[in-house]
């Protein structure tokens, strides 16, 4: 097939995406030292560790959980910056959910959490979103150092 004849889309390669994994590391230690700062005040040490825990933590979330999904849109040709944000986005709200809500219901809680238990939901679900909204940051920065247009 001609090169003229191939339809564009996006690739990447291995160095980009070790690049990427340490760029969504960064956006997120960057979003952990925010809150440690709104926490307890402008102090640098505190941040620091925020950032490096951040770091650290958003790495190995992006690795265990958005990768695997990933893998599955990269075979299927769904390399897009929309596909990542989106995958951010679902991972990360899914990922914050479960979190805040004993898995989803699936493990037990305290038995005085029963009596708030609807709240216990809208505030996951309003703090969930606002993480996902962070986490499809990291997807599209993640996007943007890993892939390169082609054709």
């Amino acid at each position: 097939m001609a090169a003229s004849m191939v339809p564009a889309g996006y690739e990447a390669s291995l160095d980009r995406a070790g690049l990427a994994l340490g760029a969504g590391g960064v956006v997120g230690g960057l979003f952990a030292a925010v809150l440690v700062s709104i926490g307890s005040g402008f102090d640098p040490f505190p941040m620091l560790i925020g950032f490096l825990l951040g770091a650290v933590i958003t790495a190995m979330a992006a690795v265990a959980i958005g990768g695997p999904i990933w893998i599955v849109c990269h075979a299927l040709g769904r390399r897009g910056p929309w596909m990542a944000v989106s995958v951010g986005a679902l991972a990360g709200f899914a990922l914050f959910l479960g979190g805040q809500t004993y898995g989803f219901g699936i493990f037990a809680m305290p038995p005085g959490d029963a009596q708030t238990l609807l709240y216990r939901w809208m505030s996951a679900i309003a703090t969930s979103l606002i993480l996902a909204a962070v986490a499809a940051l990291i997807g599209w920065t993640m996007w943007r150092v890993a892939y390169r247009r082609v054709g």
